[in-house]
Formats: C-alpha cells, sequence, structure tokens
C-alpha cells in the first residue's frame, strides 16, 4: 500500500497544476482584520466591521497551513472550538456549550442538519473535506435568522472552492494537489483538484482520498494514571469463532483505522453580466468506521462487543445555484435548489454471539430550496425571502445469524413507517449605517414553520402506546445588534438575539440504548416542544498599537424547554429487556432550564517585524436547573477526594456539552519562503463533578476523577521551493502525551511526524 500510495503521489504531483483562491488575510497568525468580508451573517457578501454578531473566519491561507486530518481537527487548531471524538472517523463540533443537533452546519449555503441530528455526539462535519474548503465562517450564537432553526449555540458554514472564470477567451487553468503522510497512524491522503475555465464557462474537479491506520496514544501517562486509556485486549474472529487476544502494543487503539474518499465537481456558467448560474455536486463515502469508545465496553467482566461499526457513510449533494443582479426590485437575488442522499448505518455483534448480528440502517433525503434577495436603499441594506426543507427518513433492520446466514426482524432505530419533516421558512436581516459612520444597526426576524409525522408499522417489539407521532411548530426568533466604531482603532458591538430547534425525528421517536455502562435505553416521547435560547453578547475589538491587536467576547445565555433524558415508562413499567440486558427506561422530555455564561478572548501581537505572537482562550459556563424536591443524580466528591454517583436533592446539575476551558498559544516566524510555527494547544481539567451524571458527558470512559487536563506542544514548518511547489513537515505533539478530549471514548495521537508536499500554480 505504502508502495502505491507515493506511486500515485509522484504522478499526481508531475500531472496536476494547483492555486486555490487568492488568500485572504490569515487570521490565526496575522493581525485581527475587521476589512475581511463574510457572507454567512446576510446571505450575501458584507464586511465583517459591520456585522454585530461574532464571527470568526478560517482561510484558505489558514487550511493549507494547517493541514490538517480532517475538518474537526481544522477546527481543533483554531484553539477556539471544541471538537469531541468518540473515534478517529469522528468529530463533533461544540460552540458555546451547544453540540451536534443544537448547532447548525451549512455547506456552500445549504443546510446538513436534517431530521435524524441526534443530540449526542455526531460526526457529519468531516463529510465535508476540508481539502476542498476555500472558508469557513463560524458564526457565535443563536444563528436561526437566515439559516433556520437548530443553530441554538451557533452555525458553522464550510464554503468550498468555486472554478475560476479566465475574464477573456484565454483558458485559464488553476489548481491543487498534495500528499501527506503521517506516522502516528500511517496516514496516507492524496487530494488534486483542477479548475479549468474561460470567460463564460468554467469546470472544478476534486479528487481526495485518505487511509488512516489504527491511531497510537502517546507514551507518557500523568503520574497518577499511568495506563489511562490503553487497549490491553481486543476480540478476533477467525472462521466464526470468536477470541479475546493480548494486544502486543497496548498503546496502539486497535480497530480505530478507517478509509474516506470525497469527489467534488462544479460547473459554473455566466450567461451575461445579470444572471450567473452554477452546479455543485459534492459525494463523500467512508469504508466501516469502528467505534472506538463502543469496542471498549464490558460485560460481565469481559469486553462486550465483537463488533461494533458505522456502516459506509455516504453523503450526495447536488446542489444548483442562480445569482442574478439587479433584477426585479432587489439589486441581487440569489437561488439555491438542493437534493441530498444521506446513508448511514450501525453494525454491532456481542461477543460469541453469532445468531445477533444486528443491522439499522438509515436513509434520508432532502430536498431544500431557499430564495433571498438584497436591495441596497441610502444607508441600508435588506435581505429577505423564504426557504424550504423537506426531510423523508427510511429506517431498516435485521439480525443475521452469522453462521446459518439466515435473517430475522429487528426493531429499528427510527420508526419503520413513513418519516416526514418538512420546514418553511420566511426571513428579514436589516443593516443601516448612520451617517456619522460610526454605528451600525443590525437587526432580523423569521418566522419558521415545522411539520412532522412519524409512524410505527410494526409495533410488536415494544408495544408502545402512540404509534403514530404529529407535530406542526410555530416559531418567531430575531436578532438586534449595533457595532459602534468608537475610534479607528477601537470597535464595541453589542447583540441580543434568539435560536429555537424544534423536535426532529430523532428526539420524538428514536429508540436506542443510551448508556451501556448504566443499563440505559430511550423510547419514544410525542409530547416534546421546541427549545429556544436567547442571548446577549459583548464584545471589544482593540488595536492597542501598529502592532498589537485583542478582541474580547463575553456572553450570557438562556436556554429554555432543553431536552433531555429523564426517567420514564413503558406500559406502566420502569425497566424493560433490551438487547438481552435490563435496562432503564428514559425518554427525552421537556425538562431542561439552564443559563449560560462565558467569553473568549484573543490577541494578536507583531513581536518583531517577522515573528507573530498570538493566543486565544475559551471559557464556558452552564447548569440546569433542577426541582429540590427530587432526587438527581450527581456525582459527588468524598473527603478522601474521591467522586460517587448519589442521588441528592439539588437545585442544579451541570448542563453536558459544556467544554472544559481551552485554546491555543502560537509564535510563527515568516521570512521570504520559509514560515515555521510552534504553538501550545490546551484543555482545562472536566472533574467528575462539574459532568452531567446523565447526559453524553461520557463519565465512563474518564478517569476516577474525570478528565485530565493537557497541553501538547506542536511545531511545524512550510517551506516554498519554489511558486510551484511547497514541502511542510512538523511534529505534533511533541512530547508524547497521552491525553483524551472531554467526553471522548478515544485518545488522541502520541507524537506524529508528518509531511506534505503540495503543488500550486
Amino acid at each position: 500500500m505504502n508502495k502505491l500510495f507515493f506511486l500515485v503521489a509522484s504522478i499526481v504531483m508531475q500531472d496536476t497544476y494547483a492555486q486555490t483562491n487568492k488568500p485572504t488575510t490569515d487570521t490565526i497568525t496575522k493581525k485581527i482584520t475587521l476589512e475581511e468580508v463574510v457572507i454567512s451573517a446576510n446571505n450575501f457578501v458584507e464586511k465583517k466591521k459591520n456585522i454585530a454578531q461574532s464571527i470568526d473566519v478560517i482561510t484558505d491561507k489558514t487550511i493549507a497551513k494547517t493541514n490538517a486530518q480532517n475538518t474537526g481537527d481544522l477546527l481543533i487548531n483554531t484553539g477556539k472550538v471544541f471538537v469531541q471524538k468518540s473515534q478517529q472517523g469522528g468529530s463533533s463540533p461544540v460552540l458555546r456549550g451547544f453540540e451536534a443537533s443544537r448547532i447548525l452546519l451549512v455547506v456552500d449555503g445549504v443546510r446538513m442538519n436534517n431530521a435524524i441530528f441526534r443530540s449526542g455526539h455526531l460526526q457529519n462535519i468531516i463529510s465535508a473535506d476540508q481539502n476542498m474548503l476555500s472558508r469557513v465562517e463560524i458564526m457565535y450564537g443563536p444563528s436561526s435568522t437566515i439559516y433556520g432553526g437548530d443553530a441554538l449555540g451557533g452555525a458553522i458554514h464550510l464554503i468550498t472552492k468555486s472554478p475560476l472564470l479566465s475574464g477573456n477567451d484565454k483558458l485559464l487553468s488553476t489548481g491543487n494537489t498534495f500528499a501527506r503522510y503521517s506516522s502516528v497512524n500511517n496516514e496516507k491522503t492524496i487530494h488534486a483538484d483542477l479548475s479549468i475555465g474561460k470567460k463564460r464557462f468554467a469546470w472544478l474537479q476534486s479528487y481526495n482520498f485518505s487511509d488512516f491506520g489504527d491511531m497510537k496514544m502517546g507514551k507518557h501517562d500523568g503520574n497518577k494514571y499511568p495506563n489511562f486509556g490503553q487497549r490491553d485486549s481486543f476480540v478476533v474472529t477467525v472462521n466464526n469463532v470468536d477470541n479475546i487476544v493480548a494486544n502486543k502494543n497496548n498503546r496502539v487503539q486497535k480497530f480505530s483505522g478507517y478509509q474516506q474518499w470525497d469527489i467534488t465537481q462544479k460547473l459554473l456558467f455566466k450567461q451575461n453580466e445579470q444572471f450567473t448560474h452554477s452546479l455543485n455536486f459534492q459525494y463523500s463515502n467512508t469504508n466501516n468506521v469502528p467505534r472506538y469508545d463502543r469496542l471498549q465496553d464490558t460485560k460481565n467482566g469481559r469486553l462486550r462487543y465483537a463488533e461494533w461499526f458505522y456502516g459506509p457513510q455516504k453523503r450526495l449533494l447536488s446542489a444548483y445555484e442562480l445569482n442574478a443582479n439587479k433584477l426585479w426590485i432587489f439589486d441581487a437575488v440569489k437561488t439555491n435548489i438542493s437534493y441530498q442522499d444521506i446513508e448511514e448505518s450501525r453494525q454491532t455483534r456481542e461477543f460469541k454471539r453469532y445468531d445477533r448480528f444486528d443491522s439499522r440502517i438509515e436513509k434520508v433525503k432532502v430536498f431544500g430550496a431557499t430564495v433571498s434577495g438584497r436591495k441596497i436603499a441610502g444607508n441600508s441594506e435588506l435581505t429577505t425571502g423564504f426557504d424550504i426543507q423537506l426531510n423523508d427518513v427510511k429506517s431498516r433492520a435485521f439480525r443475521k445469524n452469522i453462521i446459518t446466514g439466515i435473517e430475522t426482524k429487528l426493531d429499528t432505530r427510527y420508526p419503520d413507517g413513513k418519516n416526514r419533516m418538512n420546514n418553511f421558512g420566511v426571513f428579514l436581516q436589516h443593516l443601516y449605517k448612520f451617517n456619522n459612520k460610526k454605528w451600525v444597526l443590525n437587526e432580523g426576524l423569521r418566522l419558521q414553520s415545522v411539520h412532522l409525522k412519524s409512524n410505527i408499522a410494526d409495533n410488536s417489539f415494544f408495544n408502545l402506546p402512540d404509534t403514530a407521532v404529529i407535530q406542526n411548530s410555530l416559531a418567531l426568533t430575531g436578532n438586534i445588534g449595533v457595532v459602534y466604531n468608537a475610534s479607528k482603532n477601537t470597535l464595541l458591538r453589542a447583540t441580543l438575539s434568539s435560536g429555537f430547534r424544534a423536535p426532529n425525528i430523532d428526539d420524538l421517536a428514536k429508540v436506542f440504548e443510551s448508556n451501556t455502562a448504566a443499563k440505559q435505553v430511550v423510547i419514544p416521547n410525542a409530547n416534546l416542544k421546541s427549545e429556544y435560547t436567547y442571548n446577549l453578547d459583548l464584545s471589544l475589538s482593540q488595536k492597542i498599537s501598529d502592532k498589537a491587536n485583542i478582541e474580547l467576547t463575553g456572553f450570557y445565555t438562556l436556554f429554555r424547554n432543553a431536552i433531555i433524558k429523564s426517567p420514564y415508562s413503558l406500559n406502566g413499567q420502569d425497566s424493560i429487556l433490551y438487547n438481552g440486558v435490563i435496562s432503564q427506561v428514559l425518554a427525552n422530555q421537556n425538562a431542561g432550564k439552564a443559563n449560560l455564561y462565558g467569553f473568549n478572548a484573543a490577541i494578536s501581537v507583531e513581536v518583531w517585524k517577522e515573528l507573530f505572537l498570538a493566543g486565544t482562550i475559551s471559557y464556558t459556563h452552564g447548569q440546569f436547573k433542577t426541582d429540590p424536591s427530587k432526587k438527581t443524580a450527581v456525582y459527588e466528591k468524598q473527603v478522601n477526594g474521591t467522586y460517587i454517583l448519589v442521588q441528592r436533592n439539588v437545585s442544579s446539575i451541570p448542563q453536558d456539552h459544556i467544554s472544559p476551558v481551552f485554546g491555543k498559544t502560537s509564535l510563527t516566524y515568516k521570512h521570504k519562503q520559509v514560515n515555521t510555527e510552534i504553538n501550545l494547544l490546551f484543555n482545562g481539567w472536566k472533574y467528575l463533578d462539574q459532568m452531567n451524571a446523565a447526559g453524553e458527558d461520557n463519565a465512563q470512559y474518564a478517569t476516577i476523577d474525570g478528565f485530565p487536563g493537557w497541553a501538547i506542544l506542536n511545531w511545524k514548518c512550510n517551506v516554498e521551493l519554489s511558486k510551484l511547489l511547497h514541502v511542510q513537515v512538523g511534529i505534533e505533539n511533541i512530547l508524547d502525551k497521552n491525553y483524551r478530549y472531554f467526553a471522548s471514548g478515544y485518545s488522541a495521537g502520541g507524537r506524529n511526524y508528518f509531511i506534505s508536499i503540495r503543488a500550486n500554480w
């Protein structure tokens, strides 16, 4: 495989060219700038300095320099976004204490969130090829005005490269190609994209393939937690016989590797100066992705699962976009019509249960359409439009005897009948620039209607009291904010905003095993209501001198009608038999009311004319309010320093998904053709009494005290050998630290040596 990889890489390097779109300011290592443009806030290009909402931009230059394994690792390396991982083929971003279905993912203006986005941990973001991104815009706080529900904590807009027109009758050929190798997981990645354009027509094609081997964790444990996370044994199956064998190197996380390939094709046609048409095709697929955290679960003192993996995760996107100038009463009109076809599956088999290889397969088809227009009149800019999202979910399941090959029916993850979830929204976003040029007003409203219908065809498995769920939700959300240019060097922002999320099919109708250690099963509850957040943001951008800039943002969020898992009963019973285990019955309920607050700080300093220092730090705190008359499960610290799980009458408990304090410090030196950086990524402690015992914080994968804090030192160097050829080398986790991201059942990589060779023009 290695010889094949380097052979293909060498051919690609000789035959393909590259150029990404022209880079903008590097927001990580250079001075903070407000002149850069963003499109996520108003759906049309706008200067960042006119937007009241807090937005970070990861430029194409930063993406290439970061050279991350996947899109999740790209976000981690900003030092501003926390990412949870349950397996190597996973990345679940967290924005201000909200994760998964409570943040919104958008790719090229199309919502990725669908009817089965779950509230736990998601890996969908890695299906967007980070090597094809031209920029990423991260919006903090409720961001529902333009893109609809789900953005309770924020939104991440992934914008891919576009084909380039030549502007004349000459042929313009641009492209990008690189090959990368990493030692810690024997990663081999090759990528190539090519754009060919003339005056009116341009075409872009991209291919990306990655092969990730089993990840090796660091050698240096904390003094108090020797061997934390080590994998001493694993299950092998030979001739349909399971055996538990010793791991020859318990630092290697067996069955954590996977493969992924991504294909992108875009066509651009400039009809005339008024109309431009584009077609966008994206396809992402993997092989089987082992669920590494579940492969560590035990039952009766031994490993529980012989197999637990996600089947090939497929995402197909087809989209048509029309951009028009001076159409009707609008200065600009944008229409986007999209179709998405998503497939995911879960395959499990317990140790020596040859008669129970369980497959649960979900297919989601999403049709979307958005029409928006912008009108500029004097000092006002008005964006208005409507969108629709039509979701269709099909869920099936079967159990197979791997000895006889006989298949039998199995309870599905989602109802096995018709599952439809349709969203309809109208929005209006306004921006007003006062004549004194010091004040800018932002305000917006969105009216959203959500219709959901789901029914169970075969109710024989659980005899649920309700076989059909019908819900209609209507929500009005909005935002109002001001930007104050206090001086040439000082910018102040204040924003009030609200967001909502209607319960989806995953919330309302799913049956699944929630916590294998606690033996819990979640069943449907048809009486859920929409979740809401109400947020206040205050931020300061200050140019201290010609060589130093700071950004400070503080926020306070009210989280209402929060959907959390709570004890429930089924046919009068508080426990049922599920997957051969007597499990406590839980159901999603609107039992949560939370207050969150926190801050983010960033600094950029030009230490010397070619030496830059940058740093970020983020902190979030969140507590659910509870009924003090009822006992609640909490982790409690004892006098001897140990933690125990107890039932207590308390007025509040920690909100789950709240990341520990985290950030990044980097020192970058740039001289002619050399760009080198040394950085420190860090996470604080997350002790057990700061974690939610009934939520998604995964205490079973932590130490006896919680998830330890950590800091890792990294170095990378990019050398421009010519205008065509770049070489990047680096060492990640130089001190070979053994560490694990909070809420993760998978340890991050140890010391990693990597090299990549990139050609572009």
